[in-house]
């Protein structure tokens, strides 16, 4: 089975009307204004699409109301049976403090083919590379890189690594200086980052280290589409994260997942520049119309591109 590819337009649409209402607030210095105005405008255009849709990865839960939350239905509750996994604002504080990057970010997928993650930590790995056993989520970085450079015919100090700038993975950017691989380290936005490997236009050989696990289904979406390889570890520190887990259905706690495990099936991924970063370029506003580049991958057809659309407002 595929999704239909009148679909494709459809939520190209979400992910823009999503990335114009967020595009209002950039600057104001309210990463939560920003957000909420892009769930909200995300809500109501999936509400309009014909399609009994499921989220299973989303924002907040039940009792936090505005979100897009886990388990909420959307849809005119015609039509085939979706799962989707939503990130309306993805980089908050790229929107809030005007930085590029910012995204709208949705995957769709048919019903039970999209992993149903909690929102916690994730180990994450990623690279364009063709089969396994060149990375691996168990290997150490400095085999991860020289396995990758024998891979790529290069010097490991002619790999480019992109990975969070965070406190947590000084050990992981300690390695990959020692090795020599040159870094790109991000703020924020790790959908994106994980996407970077995608094309050697971007200069990304491999994304690594810990990021949000919503994040990580976003972004395996994507990969899916290019057949890159992409391995996920959620993190699960507090019992109630582990109490949550379960609920969900996860029953081994430390598995690591191969991409297939985490989208299965043909898949739809659209991800709308907000503010222009590596990817997409930001909204362009102009008196009564808006311009949005949207990266859109569909698996069954083959469609990796990103398209401009011009529309009034």
């Amino acid at each position: 089975m595929s999704i239909d590819q009148k679909f494709i337009d459809q939520f190209v649409n979400v992910t823009s009307k999503a990335a114009l209402a967020s595009y209002r607030l950039v600057g104001k210095k309210d990463k939560i204004a920003a957000d909420k105005a892009a769930v909200d405008a995300m809500r109501n255009e999936l509400n309009k699409i014909n399609m009994k849709g499921k989220v299973v990865i989303g924002e907040g839960e039940l009792d936090e109301a505005p979100m897009l939350f886990i388990g909420e239905t959307l849809g005119t509750m015609s039509g085939p049976d979706l799962d989707i996994a939503v990130d309306p604002l993805e980089g908050t504080n790229f929107a809030a403090n005007n930085l590029p990057g910012a995204l709208s970010v949705i995957s769709v997928a048919e019903k039970n083919n999209l992993f149903s993650a909690p929102e916690t930590y994730m180990d994450k790995i990623s690279a364009n590379v063709p089969n396994d056993g060149i990375i691996d989520l168990d290997f150490t970085v400095k085999k991860n890189i020289y396995n990758l450079a024998d891979f790529k015919n290069k010097e490991p100090k002619n790999l480019t690594a992109c990975i969070l700038d965070r406190p947590r993975h000084k050990h992981i950017i300690s390695d990959l200086k020692n090795i020599g691989v040159k870094l790109k380290l991000i703020s924020d936005g790790d959908v994106s980052g994980a996407l970077l490997v995608t094309d050697q236009k971007y200069g990304v050989d491999i994304f690594l280290g810990t990021g949000g696990g919503p994040e990580g289904v976003l972004a395996a979406s994507a990969l899916d589409a290019y057949n890159c390889k992409f391995q996920g570890r959620f993190i699960f520190k507090t019992n109630e994260d582990k109490i949550r887990a379960t609920k969900m259905g996860i029953k081994d706690l430390n598995k690591k997942y191969e991409l297939n495990e985490i989208v299965s099936g043909d898949s739809i991924f659209c991800a709308t520049g907000i503010t222009s970063g590596d990817l997409v370029s930001g909204v362009k506003l102009r008196k009564d119309e808006f311009t949005t580049e949207t990266l859109i991958t569909h698996k069954s057809t083959n469609l990796k591109k990103v398209i401009k659309i011009k529309q009034k407002i």
